[in-house]
């Protein structure tokens, strides 16, 4: 047994963690319901395949799509990713889509023609319906998915799906986790685009209604609105899971050695790495620090440069990921990086 599965159940860092595992996939799954179903926007993944089976098989819900395709999904991720993993992925893959369901059904108050139509004119009877917004309804939509996709995976779980891709493509390709899902996902997209944007696949009266509410022959646009769903979600994903990029590397050629030292260990409280160097035109030897800061520290060491040594050279630029101490940890082996 992992030993995570050998802490004490009454630890609260085990309590934490399946928490939010659940909170994460309510998230994403109320996201789903409320912003993405009713208006057929198709942000990949297997609910993305759910709302396009949806609309060529409306009396089965997007929820129950979820489940023909996770099941696969699953298994592979308890045999990839050992049991831990697995059996975090398998209760939070079939948590979702029954939740999705459930959901749905409270938000359009148990009427069934409104849970095989979606129509956002019936969300709590009127009162959330955005479809005279559609970009700001895919942001919207995609914002909160990616919230708890990320807390989610930020669990070292998965709520299933194109994750599961994601997450193997990170392990045997060395692709990006967020590049593999945007991959995956693309697929879907485009039967997106078939069924719901041309209608083809569609019974015919189905079709006519779509195309009368101007989501058929002519709602391709709604792959559009797709595509940024799902480059929002990564974006989100991404920083949920790294965090945004806010160290700034510099490079500093300076005269006055000793001054510099002393401002960086004493006052700036912080290290350097002094690297031998020369000139390439005089070929005289030079002193250069190796140095990283937070963003918020840039102007201060500028500001100090230029008092200490108004002839100094200096590179600034961002450092994407920075791990050490004072810094984030070095990763796990197995540990889940967007980037």
């Amino acid at each position: 047994m992992t030993k995570a599965l050998l802490e004490p159940l009454g630890s609260w860092r085990w309590w934490r963690s399946w928490l939010l595992i659940f909170l994460g996939c309510s998230i994403m799954g109320a996201a789903f319901v409320l912003f993405i179903n009713p208006y057929k926007f198709v942000p990949g993944g297997v609910y993305g395949m759910g709302i396009v089976l949806h609309n060529i098989f409306p009396s089965v819900q997007v929820g129950t799509f979820g489940y023909m395709f996770d099941v696969p999904l699953m298994l592979t991720a308890v045999l990839v990713f050992g049991g831990q993993f697995g059996t975090r992925t398998v209760l939070a893959a079939l948590y979702t889509p029954g939740f999705m369901n459930i959901f749905t059904n409270l938000v359009y108050g148990g009427d069934p023609v409104a849970i095989e139509e979606l129509d956002p004119a019936k969300i709590l009877d009127g009162r959330l319906d955005l479809s005279s917004d559609l970009l700001l309804t895919c942001v919207i939509g995609a914002i909160v998915i990616g919230i708890g996709q990320g807390i989610v995976v930020r669990q070292q779980a998965t709520t299933g799906g194109t994750d599961i891709v994601g997450m193997l493509f990170q392990k045997y390709f060395g692709i990006k986790f967020s590049t593999g899902i945007f991959l995956a996902d693309g697929f879907v997209v485009l039967c997106g685009l078939v069924v719901i944007g041309f209608g083809f696949g569609l019974d015919s009266e189905i079709a006519a209604q779509m195309k009368d509410a101007g989501l058929g022959n002519g709602g391709w646009m709604l792959t559009l609105y797709s595509l940024i769903t799902i480059w929002t979600t990564s974006r989100v994903v991404a920083y949920m899971l790294d965090g945004a990029s806010y160290d700034k590397l510099l490079f500093i050629i300076t005269e006055n050695h000793k001054g510099m030292r002393e401002f960086i260990l004493n006052d700036l409280q912080r290290s350097a790495t002094n690297i031998k160097s020369s000139g390439l035109y005089t070929d005289a030897p030079k002193d250069m620090l190796f140095l990283v800061v937070s963003r918020k520290e840039v102007h201060l060491v500028q500001r100090q440069i230029k008092e200490i040594d108004p002839k100094a050279f200096v590179v600034v630029t961002d450092a994407y990921d920075t791990y050490g101490e004072g810094f984030k940890p070095l990763p796990d082996k197995n540990e889940i990086h967007a980037e």
